[in-house]
C-alpha cells in the first residue's frame, strides 16, 4: 500500500511539473497605495493590458505569463523591501518603479540579483548615470531633458515676468527643479525665489504669502501633482493669477479632481501624447472598450514589457544575461513608437513639449 502511494505522489509531481513550467511571473512595482498611487494604477493597468494580450497570441517562448504586484508608496525603504522580495522569488523581470527615489535603491537591488528593470516613469539622471548593473534601463526620458525644455519655454515666453523655482526636496522634485532652474538661467533668466517645501502637508499658506509678496507671475514646482494642485488651490484663494509649470506627475486626470477650475492653464512638461501614436491604435481602442483612460504611464508600461518579451524572444531565454546584451542590440517596435537604448540604458525617443490644463482636460500646446 505504502508503494502504491509513493508511486501515486511521485506520479502525481510528474503531472504537475510541466503545468507549472507553463507560467512565467513578472513584476509591476510602484505605488498601489499612498498619495501617488493613482500612477501605480496606470503602471497596474498597463501590465494588466499588456499579458493579457500576450498571454492571448501564446505567451512568451511558448508560456503563459503571470503578475507580481509590488507597493512601494514612493517611499525608498519599502521600494528596497518590495524590490529583495521579487529578487528572492527568482522573477527575471519587474516593471517599475514610479518614483525617482523609489528606483534608485531598488536598482542596486535588481542588478545584484541579476534582475532585469525596465522602469516606465522614474526621469532623475542618477538612475542611469549611476547605473546599478547592466540589467538597469528605463523607457521615459530624462529630468535633464525634460527641465531643458520647461526651463526654455520659461525663458522665452516669461522673459520680462517675475518665476520662482520650488520643489519638494524628493529625489525627482528637486532633481528636475534643478535641471529647470539651470536652463533658465543658461538662457539669461534668474528666479526670484529659489524654495523648498515639505510634501505631503496641506497648508502651503506661508509659501504663498511669500510668492504673493515677491509678485511672482509665474511658479516652476519640481514635486508631485498633489501639492501641485494644493499650491495652486492656495495661491487662487490670495487672489493670485500666478500661473503654475510643473513636470510629468501633472499627467493625470487626478489633478483637476484636486483643483477644479483653479488648475486652468497649468503647464507641464510630459513626452508626445503616446495615445496619439498609432502603433498604439489598437490597444488605445482596447482600453477606452473598458472605459480606461490610458494616460500619463500606462502606455509606457506597456510598452516596457514589449520590449522585454521581444528581447527574451531575441535572446531564446529569460536568462538576465542573455536578455540584456539584446537590450543592447535591438531596435523595438512598442506603443509608444520604435526606439533603442543607448550605453547608459536610455531610450532614444522624442523630446518632451510642452502641455496646458483647460477645461479639465490637458492638451499639447
Amino acid at each position: 500500500m505504502r508503494r502504491y502511494l509513493l508511486a501515486a505522489a511521485v506520479l502525481g509531481l510528474g503531472l504537475s511539473a510541466p503545468a507549472m513550467a507553463q507560467d512565467i511571473t513578472v513584476g509591476v512595482a510602484g505605488p498601489m497605495t499612498g498619495k501617488e498611487a493613482t500612477f501605480g494604477g496606470q503602471f497596474k493597468a498597463g501590465a494588466d493590458a499588456a499579458l493579457a494580450d500576450f498571454n492571448a497570441a501564446g505567451g512568451v517562448l511558448g508560456k503563459k505569463l503571470k503578475l507580481e504586484v509590488g507597493d512601494d508608496a514612493c517611499d525608498p525603504k519599502q521600494a528596497r523591501s518590495v524590490a529583495e522580495k521579487l529578487a528572492g522569488a527568482k522573477l527575471p523581470f519587474v516593471v517599475g518603479h514610479y518614483c525617482s527615489g523609489s528606483s534608485i535603491p531598488a536598482s542596486q537591488v535588481y542588478a545584484e540579483a541579476g534582475v532585469v528593470q525596465i522602469s516606465p516613469a522614474s526621469t532623475n539622471p542618477k538612475f542611469t548615470d549611476e547605473r546599478a548593473g547592466p540589467s538597469i534601463f528605463r523607457v521615459c526620458g530624462r529630468d535633464d531633458q525634460q527641465g531643458g525644455v520647461a526651463g526654455g519655454y520659461l525663458a522665452k515666453n516669461f522673459k520680462d515676468k517675475v518665476i520662482a523655482v520650488v520643489h519638494d526636496k524628493s529625489a525627482y522634485g528637486k532633481g528636475l527643479a534643478d535641471e529647470t532652474k539651470k536652463a533658465l538661467n543658461a538662457a539669461g533668466k534668474e528666479e526670484a525665489i529659489y524654495e523648498a517645501i515639505t510634501a505631503g502637508e496641506k497648508d502651503y499658506t506661508a509659501l504663498v504669502s511669500k510668492l504673493k509678496q515677491a509678485n511672482v507671475d509665474v511658479v516652476y514646482f519640481g514635486g508631485y501633482h498633489t501639492e501641485a494642485g494644493l499650491i495652486v488651490r492656495q495661491m487662487r484663494s490670495q487672489g493670485m493669477k500666478t500661473v503654475l509649470m510643473g513636470g510629468d506627475s501633472m499627467v493625470t486626470t487626478e489633478y483637476w479632481q484636486i483643483t477644479g477650475k483653479d488648475g486652468e492653464g497649468t503647464l507641464f512638461t510630459f513626452s508626445p501624447d503616446p495615445r496619439k501614436n498609432p502603433a498604439a491604435a489598437e490597444v488605445v481602442k482596447a482600453f477606452e472598450a473598458k472605459k480606461v483612460n490610458p494616460e500619463g504611464y500606462v502606455l509606457y508600461t506597456y510598452a516596457a514589457l514589449q520590449v522585454w518579451k521581444q528581447a527574451v524572444e531575441k535572446a531564446g531565454s529569460t536568462d538576465a544575461e542573455k536578455v540584456v546584451a539584446a537590450l543592447n542590440g535591438t531596435e523595438f517596435k512598442t506603443v509608444i513608437g520604435n526606439f533603442s537604448f543607448d550605453k547608459k540604458g536610455d531610450p532614444n525617443l522624442p523630446p518632451y513639449v510642452v502641455y496646458s490644463w483647460k477645461d479639465g482636460a490637458y492638451d499639447q500646446l
